[in-house]
């Protein structure tokens, strides 16, 4: 009838205008298909991240060969090759040592102790993952303080045991036995009011330093290229979208700019964490009135964990040479303010050598090198030519440690950056985005950031960073601001995920680890968030400004065609 055909007409307008039956709606299609598989995780996040190798050629959006090369861009050989460091380093307790040293140097008093977890936590892990990190440090900080309480409780029975001994024998004017009088004071109701409130005190200590270990943990991989999987996907995204942007994401440049943003939220979020469970009392948090006595044994405790270490071996010794020959290759390839020995020796036209060569470079050693000092002409106790020593890393090992979903992941996030660009879907969210011209462009980073650390609670920080960044190119593209400017502050963002156990795997196992309540998370969790995205927003508009000129529009970006 007449009022079906009415209604098949507005149909077909609505599709023409939206554009929904066109290459663009189609892409929109399978990113809101694969943004509701992975908020919901029906399926495993690696497995939805292959969907455009059947979705785009059956859609043609793209061929199968174009979707399936990005699925391993140079970004990935970055990616592979500081994860098979981060495993060398794993494996022979490098992390370890570290770790313990650090403590050794800065004590046992309440407030450096979580000072000094939180600085090795986060140093630990700029270079593996927050998740081992995080593993490691947590049984460490739980044997000092059991260790702290437990000497504590000794010397307060030992104080108030030979007190009462005294008044004994001068009121009472008779002899009593020490043991018995102590044996008496830990029956007595003082006695357990004191053990409760020592309890007391250090549950909360115990809640603080999980908290912080795992939230340091989170801070700490934002500072470096390969410290976390989404940093990966901003070089990676940058690189697809902007081909001629000149490398203006390497180790360096991100270093330059997330370190001191990492130092500045690591010492507000200690802070924050030193005023929830400890006050800003000054004997209490740094240890003024603590008995000597619990000090010197809390102490032991470390050193005895480190003494269990034993000297440094020739493997342990390999592997910190490779490692810190690696983070200077990284440092000295491409600076910036000099030419640096890539561009001299390789780079003279093109782009040859990047962070990803360096890496695949450095960490192929630990397969050539072996594990203990080679001999000449070793025999073996039969008289045989002795068996070569094992390398520093075997691929078992690697493959049994890679977290090869995460591979997956980046190269799903590539695919869909490439796909939105090739269907015209990127040029149609721009389009759609200009009315944002008239909003000042700091208060466009303040709102993305807020709202992508608040998605990143409830999704996977890969997963977010993922659909986020394309859309926030379109964005920029649009309105004419530099794309760094909105892009770098919400691949922070996402590493945000202070408020719930499940957010990230290092708050779930610092919730099951420090008898933490949910409640516990989500309210130092909330402050931590704004504090993050407070620094995250001074810093790029402050010294991420002068780096990388953001307050210009780059000419690279500007590269955006109809299909």
């Amino acid at each position: 009838d007449q009022q079906s055909m009415n209604y098949s007409g507005n149909y077909k307008q609505l599709c023409v205008n939206t554009r929904l039956s066109s290459q663009e709606g189609k892409c929109g299609y399978v990113i809101i298909l694969m943004a509701l598989y992975w908020c919901t995780e029906c399926i495993p996040l690696s497995v939805t991240a292959l969907l455009p190798v059947i979705l785009f050629p059956m859609m043609g959006i793209m061929q199968s060969s174009e979707v399936c090369i990005q699925y391993l861009k140079d970004s990935n050989m970055l990616f592979i090759g500081g994860l098979v460091v981060a495993i060398a380093v794993e494996k022979w307790n490098l992390h370890k040592r570290i770790a313990i040293l650090v403590l050794l140097i800065v004590g046992v008093k309440p407030a450096f102790l979580m000072m000094g977890f939180m600085s090795t936590t986060a140093f630990l892990s700029m270079w593996i993952s927050n998740s081992a990190a995080t593993a490691m440090m947590l049984p460490i900080a739980g044997a000092v303080l059991q260790q702290l309480c437990d000497t504590e409780a000794n010397a307060e029975e030992r104080e108030y045991g030979l007190s009462a001994a005294k008044d004994g024998q001068e009121n009472q004017a008779f002899e009593m036995d020490v043991v018995s009088i102590l044996q008496e004071a830990d029956r007595s109701p003082e006695a357990e009011q004191r053990r409760l409130q020592r309890e007391q005190k250090y549950a909360e200590l115990k809640k603080g330093m999980s908290l912080s270990v795992c939230y340091s943990a989170c801070i700490g991989g934002t500072a470096t290229l390969t410290g976390t999987t989404p940093n990966v996907i901003l070089k990676g995204q940058i690189d697809e979208l902007f081909p001629e942007n000149g490398g203006i994401i390497n180790f360096a440049s991100w270093f330059g700019f997330a370190f001191p943003n990492m130092l500045l939220m690591l010492a507000l979020s200690w802070l924050w964490l030193q005023f929830m469970f400890l006050g800003f009392n000054l004997k209490k948090s740094f240890g003024c009135s603590t008995k000597r006595d619990a000090d010197k044994e809390a102490y032991q405790v470390i050193k005895d964990e480190y003494r269990k270490l034993g000297r440094m071996g020739f493997a342990e010794g390999c592997v910190l040479v490779i490692f810190t020959l690696l983070v200077i290759l990284w440092f000295t390839r491409e600076p910036g303010f000099i030419p640096g020995w890539a561009t001299v020796l390789f780079n003279k036209d093109k782009t040859y050598v990047t962070d990803g060569t360096v890496a695949i470079f450095m960490s192929a050693l630990f397969f050539c090198i072996p594990s203990k000092l080679p001999r000449c002409c070793r025999k073996s106790s039969d008289g045989a030519p002795a068996e070569a020593p094992p390398a520093l890393l075997s691929w078992d090992i690697v493959h049994r440690k890679f977290p090869w979903n995460v591979l997956l992941l980046l190269g799903g996030g590539y695919a869909l950056a490439h796909g939105s660009e090739k269907s015209g879907l990127s040029l149609w969210l721009g389009e759609s985005l200009i009315p944002l011209q008239s909003i000042p462009p700091y208060a466009i980073t303040i709102l993305m950031t807020m709202l992508v650390a608040a998605f990143t609670e409830c999704s996977s920080n890969t997963a977010t960073t993922t659909l986020f960044l394309p859309i926030l190119a379109s964005m920029a593209t649009a309105i004419k601001i530099h794309p760094l400017y909105v892009m770098l502050p919400c691949t922070i963002a996402t590493s945000l995920a202070f408020m719930l156990p499940v957010a990230t795997p290092p708050n779930a196992i610092a919730f099951s680890f420090g008898n933490l309540k949910v409640i516990d998370m989500a309210k130092a969790g909330f402050i931590l968030n704004i504090i993050g995205v407070l620094t995250i927003n001074l810093a790029i508009n402050t010294w991420g400004v002068a780096m990388f000129q953001l307050d210009s529009f780059p000419s690279w970006a500007n590269v955006t065609k109809s299909p």
